[in-house]
């Protein structure tokens, strides 16, 4: 790497990189979090209690799949 290339990605670098002193925000993000928190819950979908019901169904039968399950994760 020669002299060029370093002086182009230190540019780059301080281009896209700001200080560590400039890392303010450019505004407060607490009002936006009250707002988010405010919205309503997403809501699961009736096919994901299905899903759920069925695996805990073929759990209940088939206990030797949990070791199975635990050991692939």
């Amino acid at each position: 790497m020669n002299e060029r290339e370093r002086e182009e990605i230190k540019r780059l670098l301080k281009e896209f990189v700001p200080a560590a002193g400039q890392t303010e925000l450019g505004r407060d993000l607490w009002p936006t979090m009250l707002k988010r928190l405010e919205q309503q819950p997403i809501r699961m979908p009736w096919w994901d209690w299905a899903l759920l019901a069925g695996v805990t169904v073929l759990f209940c039968l088939f206990p030797g799949m949990i070791p199975a399950l635990l050991y692939h994760l």
